[in-house]
């Protein structure tokens, strides 16, 4: 789905500003062609040029709003047209699969989830996650002639790539064959970190939108982060970046999985957790929570336990805000628990170690988007070709 190689100079700026415009009614929803003429810095006929051509292609609905109260003839609004142009997003996690059609916007419009086939070989788990879409596929209502599939995206949590070894440039391939007998030919299937998808969605349209510099830290099994620098993600070679969880904060604690000792995840991970609490919960991705209720309800193992991983959890951010200098930091997966029950330990530990100039601006969130961060971020990758290239990806 690359575009054209010859193209004038005018067609060229008339594909980037088409692009400019639907990227920025897929982000801010329904906008009016007067806010797109301030916003976007191109005049009213353009606007209006640009927006009929993308109407046409079926990719914007145009409309009168609602009422507004205010005198005068209102602006027109555009829309993006979710329920007919949609991708497949699709979350690897340690113990289930999840599987969305996503519409243009972020807007999920329909989902799946089922449990994660055990063993290391992950054939199983592409199967079963294509087998997801193949369901969702089925139910799409849609007249085929008249909806734009626009590709894949699957965001893979890093416990999973860490403890069963798999490698994305493995899982790309074999994903693309499992989905190749239930999809038409599209973009992707793009695969990314879960921190880091998670990331990039909340900076699109969750808890960091309109920040430049963010970090996104998601807990289960383990720790990682998804980390946005000046506007852009910081992924690492090969994708693999952000495996804070393995950030030595304490020489002489644990040993950890890896083979190194008093790694981050050694303190304020699930296995520390329940360690210190002295407590066992054989659901995967329940102990935090579990230990959390437990302190709340006055169990003092628990508290003791929830107060210590609290303060590590406040020592690594820090460290982080130290060196990466966000304006915002987010608390996923498990680490949303662990956040809320302790955030005064968190932030003292982050106010008392971090520099000045760097804690003074930072803002401590929780996931807007909450479970879906994964899921709307694996849209966006597939979304990227269409918002690029709007008339030529969608095969206008």
């Amino acid at each position: 789905m690359s575009s054209s190689t010859s193209s004038s100079p005018q067609e060229s700026v008339r594909r980037q500003n088409l692009g400019a415009l639907l990227r920025y009614i897929h982000v801010r929803g329904a906008t009016s062609r007067a806010e797109l003429t301030n916003r976007l810095g191109l005049n009213r006929s353009t606007i209006g040029a640009l927006t009929a051509d993308l109407a046409t292609a079926g990719l914007i609905d145009e409309g009168v709003p609602h009422e507004t109260g205010r005198a005068g003839r209102p602006s027109i609004v555009v829309r993006p047209r979710s329920s007919r142009v949609y991708g497949y997003a699709m979350s690897l996690e340690l113990d289930r699969l999840r599987a969305a059609r996503v519409g243009l916007g972020g807007r999920i419009l329909d989902e799946r989830t089922a449990a994660r086939p055990g063993g290391t070989d992950p054939a199983p788990t592409l199967a079963a996650l294509a087998g997801l879409v193949a369901e969702l596929q089925d139910s799409v209502v849609i007249d085929a002639a008249d909806a734009v599939f626009v590709g894949s995206g699957l965001a893979v949590s890093a416990s999973v790539r860490h403890h069963l070894g798999w490698a994305d440039e493995t899982i790309e391939p074999a994903l693309a064959s499992a989905l190749a007998p239930h999809l038409a030919p599209a973009a992707g299937p793009f695969v990314g970190g879960l921190a880091d998808l998670a990331a990039l969605a909340e900076h699109t349209r969750g808890a960091a939108a309109g920040a430049d510099n963010v970090i996104y830290l998601h807990g289960d099994a383990g720790i990682s982060a998804g980390i946005i620098a000046g506007g852009r993600r910081i992924t690492g070679y090969g994708g693999h970046g952000g495996e804070v969880g393995h950030m030595v904060v304490n020489p002489g604690g644990r040993l950890c999985g890896c083979g190194s000792r008093g790694c981050w995840e050694t303190e304020i991970g699930e296995r520390a957790l329940l360690h210190l609490a002295g407590r066992t919960v054989p659901t995967a991705g329940a102990a935090v929570a579990a230990t959390v209720i437990a302190a709340q309800d006055g169990d003092e193992g628990a508290r003791a336990a929830v107060a210590h991983a609290a303060d590590w959890l406040g020592f690594g951010v820090a460290n982080l805000v130290n060196i990466f200098n966000p304006t915002v930091v987010v608390f996923g997966g498990t680490l949303r628990e662990l956040y809320l029950s302790a955030a005064d330990h968190v932030r003292h530990r982050l106010y008392t170690m971090a520099l000045p100039a760097c804690r003074a601006h930072v803002a401590l969130h929780t996931p807007q988007l909450g479970a879906d961060a994964p899921l709307v971020g694996a849209a966006e990758l597939a979304f990227e070709s269409l918002l690029a290239d709007p008339l030529y990806a969608a095969k206008l």
